[in-house]
């Protein structure tokens, strides 16, 4: 079976479970997860939104819908998202870099950098490049060539941010280029490599 496949299978398992425990939280995160692996960004907002509803407690927890607003263009209410997120999760380089990408739809790259929240603690060592190439203290040359020979996880989110920052510039060749090789790696054990897929697919850079 193809992952997009299992995928809606996933979907089809959990909608059936809603029908039985309409409010449980948990549920509807998960659904919204499988709406936005399968492209449907509005559905899975929505579930998120569900379930916050729900449960309000959870609102910092919901990143998930931090990336649906970036690609509903919903990038105020995403910046939000991550700011809140950031209250929990203060060393997760991710998140202000997802801010930086809301951010700078709204205000351009240069103001997004300007107002990067210091996070230097993120255990991961792919992610202090990461920050390092937002931040403006390296380039993307220098992110690459550091993972180039790496594992397959962390080429993936090498190739990932390289083309989320060349996008943020406004450079739509390069962040294809990029994002279809995260994409080619299929980390579909993470949700970040389904993200890929979403993204290439959304830009229209993917016949599938």
């Amino acid at each position: 079976m193809n992952p997009v496949s299992m995928v809606e299978n996933e979907l089809q398992r959990l909608q059936e479970r809603l029908q039985a425990d309409a409010a449980n939280p948990q549920l509807y995160i998960r659904r919204g997860m499988a709406q936005f692996k399968l492209g449907d960004v509005p559905a899975s907002i929505a579930d998120f939104d569900r379930a916050e509803q729900l449960n309000p407690n959870l609102t910092p927890y919901l990143w998930q819908r931090g990336l649906a607003y970036y690609y509903a263009e919903r990038f105020a209410d995403g910046a939000k998202q991550f700011e809140v997120d950031l209250t929990v999760n203060g060393q997760d380089v991710e998140e202000t870099v997802w801010r930086y990408l809301c951010q700078a739809q709204l205000h351009g790259s240069q103001a997004a950098r300007a107002a990067l929240l210091p996070i230097r603690n993120d255990s991961r060592p792919v992610m202090a490049w990461v920050y390092n190439l937002f931040a403006g203290e390296c380039d993307t040359d220098a992110v690459l060539a550091t993972y180039q020979d790496a594992g397959r996880r962390d080429r993936f989110y090498s190739h990932l941010y390289v083309s989320l920052y060349f996008e943020a510039e406004g450079d739509a060749s390069r962040a294809c280029q990029h994002v279809m090789q995260a994409a080619a790696l299929q980390l579909l054990d993470d949700y970040m490599g389904w993200l890929a897929i979403v993204h290439q697919r959304l830009r229209g850079w993917s016949a599938t």
